[in-house]
């Protein structure tokens, strides 16, 4: 009798964690699976002069890729987040260092600082720095301040350089933060080690430093790279003619042209490059594990 109790027993535990993990995971698959299988679903459809034909076919991935007006465009947003991601880096990781070096509340009082655009609309940043780049701007009155320049620039709005420049003083937040966790949980007793055995400043950081913050940098990488991506008002905004990227593209085709099948094959195109960066920094992160 006992043996029996403890089965029906293991077998009522095992019946509870299954409601509960079907339950935490209806979330999930309720608000994010399904919209994407949707998505992927409306992709394989068609529209004609705004009716969408519900007969699977792949016309719209071949359309995508053979007109190159697309592809370039593909093309030229990768290139563009990839600079994001770059830019972000070399500026934010030194940021991130800087802040862990400080001692006391100093440290987190910085860290608040560099976070607090994270807590700002989206919207006031892009007009904070769209005013900033403009022709009456802060970046032009420095320049013509410093003598770099005679008179008013235009070229950092309104062009893929405005859309750069934007786009990483948005995400840097989202880049400092992951690096500075990272150095965060660098134990100290490594780094006293490494002093007591006589290395100098720059060992400790290329041998310890760097390689135990490489999953946070990573992490900030995939931030800036992914939200990148998948951003359209920016460009919108501060890009003109020439900031156009694929995000602007998907708009267009969910709103203006009314091809929701087409529009739904791109954001499947840029969620499946989506999930290959973070796959491919899945594994770095592994490898740098082992």
């Amino acid at each position: 009798m006992p043996s029996s109790f403890r089965i029906e027993a293991e077998m009522s535990n095992a019946a509870t964690r299954w409601l509960i993990f079907l339950a935490v995971a209806i979330v999930p698959l309720g608000f994010i699976v399904a919209p994407i299988a949707s998505f992927l679903l409306l992709s394989l459809f068609r529209a004609e002069k705004s009716v969408i034909i519900r007969e699977a076919t792949l016309d719209n991935y071949v359309n995508f890729f053979s007109n190159w007006t697309y592809a370039g465009t593909y093309l030229g947003t990768l290139a563009l987040c990839l600079q994001v991601m770059l830019v972000s880096l070399v500026l934010g990781y030194p940021i991130a260092w800087f802040i862990w070096q400080q001692r006391g509340s100093r440290r987190y009082l910085l860290l608040l600082l560099a976070v607090v655009p994270l807590f700002m609309s989206y919207i006031v940043k892009l007009y904070t720095l769209r005013s900033m780049l403009g022709l009456n701007g802060l970046v032009n009155q420095l320049l013509l301040g410093m003598g770099a320049i005679d008179k008013p620039s235009q070229i950092f709005l309104f062009n893929q350089r405005a859309v750069l420049i934007t786009m990483v003083m948005i995400y840097l937040p989202f880049v400092i933060l992951p690096i500075f966790l990272a150095l965060e949980r660098i134990p100290k007793s490594l780094l006293n080690a490494s002093i007591d055995l006589g290395a100098s400043a720059w060992d400790t950081f290329r041998r310890i430093v760097l390689p135990l913050s490489l999953p946070g940098t990573i992490g900030g990488a995939l931030f800036a790279f992914v939200l990148a991506l998948g951003d359209f008002i920016t460009p919108q905004m501060v890009g003109g003619t020439t900031g156009f990227t694929i995000g602007r593209v998907i708009y267009s085709q969910f709103g203006l042209a009314y091809d929701w099948p087409f529009g739904a094959a791109m954001a499947a195109i840029l969620f499946a490059t989506s999930l290959a960066g973070i796959i491919l920094a899945g594994m770095a992160v592994s490898r740098q594990r082992v």
